[in-house]
């Protein structure tokens, strides 16, 4: 480990990142290509920002060469539940520093109502340079029409066709028709087995597969890993009923298994991300960072340097 300001900590070798050191040239080291790609991702996360004091970083490193890279067919977010104790402008603020424009807004962020202002603040977000890729998740467990069909005004008004939500097999044949007459897509949330309706991701997928294919799947791949699924044939599974996935890591394989930061637990990322550019997913993997919410930044920094180091070792820029 490196120390970085504050006891900010980057990786640099060790179980963490032997998810993706296969691609690694014979020539080169463990410790150096790990230690270049790091850094280098750190560095590149912040570069011409002013970030957040706890992470603000003086080291930086080229990163080892690796061939020609393309661009990376994996998008990375956030899912603004990570920034649950922080107010919009603040939200907008640590994406800068992220230097991604994907966000995936709560309605912490995005309040449900009043339903007449839900256009406006939308677009503040919008004109701060982000990208709007969903809303949720929204809680459309109530067998109801009135109940879900303000949800659907909801993300009609926010502008976006995507919207996460924690569903009930009950009210699946109505979601279905009001998906049908909105035009907007619905991704059901596995929440793992605290959650009788969707505990896995087979759970989901069972559920929405006679269904109209604008039903599909938000894999959080913590929940499925707590649930005993294996995240990578998750994905292989859903294929194109594949809308979302909520990224986060899990420090072991037990249903209890405490959530911690990407890159230090036992989540398989390298095959998570491959597994997704070989299918060509077209949607968001969105960071959704659950512990310290008091001061989440140094964990999602570390996250993200995670994920681009990972990319970097597929071959993507």
């Amino acid at each position: 480990m490196v120390n970085g300001p504050q006891g900010y900590r980057i990786p640099l070798d060790g179980a963490p990142f032997t998810h993706y050191i296969g691609w690694m040239n014979d020539s080169l080291s463990r410790r150096q290509v790990i230690h270049g790609v790091a850094l280098a991702a750190v560095a590149a996360l912040f570069e011409d920002t002013v970030p957040h004091p706890i992470i603000a970083q003086t080291v930086a490193a080229p990163l080892p060469a690796i061939g020609e890279s393309v661009d990376s067919p994996v998008r990375l977010g956030i899912a603004s539940y990570t920034f649950r104790k922080f107010d919009g402008p603040h939200l907008i603020d640590f994406m800068h520093q992220l230097k991604t424009p994907y966000l995936h807004l709560r309605d912490v962020h995005l309040p449900v109502a009043p339903l007449e202002d839900v256009p406006a603040h939308a677009a503040a977000y919008r004109a701060a340079g982000l990208t709007i890729t969903g809303v949720g998740n929204v809680n459309l467990t109530k067998d109801d029409d009135a109940d879900i069909r303000a949800k659907f005004e909801y993300c009609k008004a926010a502008g976006v066709t995507l919207m996460a939500c924690a569903a009930s097999h009950a009210a699946l044949p109505r979601l279905e028709r009001f998906v049908r007459e909105y035009d907007i897509r619905l991704a059901l949330h596995n929440n793992g087995l605290t959650n009788k309706e969707f505990p896995a991701p087979s759970d989901v997928l069972k559920a929405v597969t006679p269904l109209d294919p604008r039903v599909g799947c938000c894999l959080d791949v913590g929940a499925a890993m707590r649930a005993g699924a294996d995240p990578v044939a998750s994905i292989r599974a859903a294929g194109p009923r594949l809308y979302q996935v909520h990224m986060k890591d899990v420090a072991d394989h037990t249903p209890t298994s405490a959530d911690v930061a990407v890159g230090d637990g036992v989540m398989p990322v390298r095959a998570i991300f491959a597994a997704l550019a070989e299918m060509k997913y077209a949607g968001y993997v969105d960071l959704e960072y659950e512990i310290q919410p008091d001061d989440p930044m140094p964990g999602v920094a570390q996250s993200f340097a995670f994920m681009h180091g990972v990319l970097a070792g597929l071959g993507y820029r």
